[in-house]
């Protein structure tokens, strides 16, 4: 215990350690995570009503948010398979990173769901045990379950082999293969559930497409995949970790599979709308073209569409992809284009429009995005923290050591930092 404790000081110390960059970096965050959270101690005092959202749309850009960041934690088991099922070696090194921008996207889920909520008092009512969850008929109970099952299981297995590393062990793979084969269907539950529960509302005819999970789970593996690579070559850039351009240039090539699917499940809903002409053709009339001189999501979709056909053309040429600008350039575009279309150009075009036939042009407040920034400043905020001690855990630079037996103290072996062996 009394080890536990130390290792976790050292840790602790860890994170206060850097250059001035560093610092300058963690206070811009802090910064702006208590600038967000002054936001929302204002939001719970006057209610939601500080929100653009009102009767006729009661999902705004929180969900939005939300919706994309569950992609962007599934996105993780595209580096799980390649790495752990089929051992290829250059992204089994940084799986791991991987697995930790997961822990940090499904807190952010968690928190964009309770900051939506206007009585977070009455919580305590879906959480197990606690309250009442009505599981199973209940999605959001599903959804609870499925978003925190997947955070242990990214959890333990990234903390498991930190912390075999920091006593220079090798984690044995069989205890937790089984977790990491839990992970790859798990995965695919957090999208699917998300997308169940917009099919769940048969008020809301655009969301009563059956093929919304599938086209949830190819735009995840287009955005979480692209904001992968440009975070891996920061830490190549910012560490001595040497990441291999094969793993950049594989993900880019499982990127481009999944965009030229997301594509075909669009083209295809496009079709079934249009063609059929039917009454529930205005929500996507709204978000194209416009309805009744509603339009001010029209240009964001057009940019959205264009940038991710951009981004599949520049992904599905070896020439484009496996060239660090171009490549950088379609990441760029595809977490651009993805995040509108999975976001705002999801969310408000089922409320559009309204069971009455009301149309009511839903724009975030003030308020609204700076909460939202603020959430996002505290998910960078966590995975720089994990960053900043997993890199010289996994780098040999920092080594954990047992307290040998008749030893006064170990603080001082606890501490030794260790040169990674050449």
């Amino acid at each position: 215990m009394t080890q536990l404790i130390n290792n976790f000081f050292v840790c602790v110390s860890q994170v206060t350690k850097g250059n001035k960059y560093y610092y300058a970096w963690i206070g811009f965050l802090g910064l702006l995570v208590c600038f967000g959270g002054y936001f929302y101690v204002k939001q719970l005092n006057d209610g939601l009503i500080v929100t653009a959202m009102r009767d006729q749309v009661s999902w705004g850009f929180y969900i939005s948010n939300f919706t994309f960041l569950v992609g962007v934690a599934a996105a993780a088991v595209l580096l799980v398979v390649p790495a752990y099922i089929y051992d290829f070696k250059p992204i089994k090194e940084i799986v791991l990173f991987g697995e930790l921008l997961a822990v940090s996207a499904i807190t952010m889920c968690i928190l964009f769901v309770v900051i939506d909520m206007g009585r977070v008092d009455r919580l305590w009512h879906v959480m197990p045990f606690i309250g009442k969850m009505n599981f199973p008929s209940s999605l959001l109970a599903w959804d609870i379950i499925v978003l925190n099952g997947y955070l242990f299981i990214n959890l333990f297995i990234s903390f498991y082999a930190l912390y075999k590393m920091a006593h220079n062990k090798e984690y044995s793979l069989q205890i937790i293969y089984p977790l990491i084969i839990l992970s790859i269907p798990w995965a695919v539950s957090i999208h699917t559930v998300t997308a169940f529960l917009y099919n769940g509302l048969s008020a809301r005819p655009f969301w009563n497409a059956s093929i919304l999970a599938p086209r949830f789970l190819a735009s995840a593996f287009c955005s979480g995949p692209a904001l992968m690579i440009i975070i891996f070559q920061i830490i190549r850039k910012v560490s001595k970790i040497e990441i291999d351009n094969k793993a950049l240039f594989k993900i880019a090539e499982l990127v481009a599979y999944a965009m030229g699917i997301n594509l075909f499940l669009l083209a295809a809903e496009f079709f079934k709308e249009f063609y059929s002409g039917s009454v529930h053709l205005a929500p996507m009339q709204y978000l194209y073209f416009g309805l009744h001189h509603h339009n001010n999501l029209v240009p964001w979709m057009w940019t959205a569409m264009a940038f991710n056909v951009t981004a599949f053309f520049l992904f599905l040429r070896p020439q484009t992809r496996e060239n660090l600008f171009t490549m950088n350039l379609a990441c760029v575009l595809i977490i651009t284009g993805v995040y509108i279309e999975k976001g705002m150009g999801l969310v408000i075009p089922g409320f559009i429009p309204g069971t009455l036939g009301e149309i009511y042009e839903y724009g975030p407040s003030f308020t609204e995005k700076v909460i939202t920034i603020g959430v996002w400043a505290l998910g960078a905020l966590i995975y720089t923290l994990l960053l900043k001690i997993a890199i010289p855990v996994y780098t040999g630079e920092l080594r954990f050591y047992k307290m040998e037996e008749g030893e006064p103290s170990m603080e001082k072996k606890t501490t030794e930092i260790v040169q990674p062996s050449p």
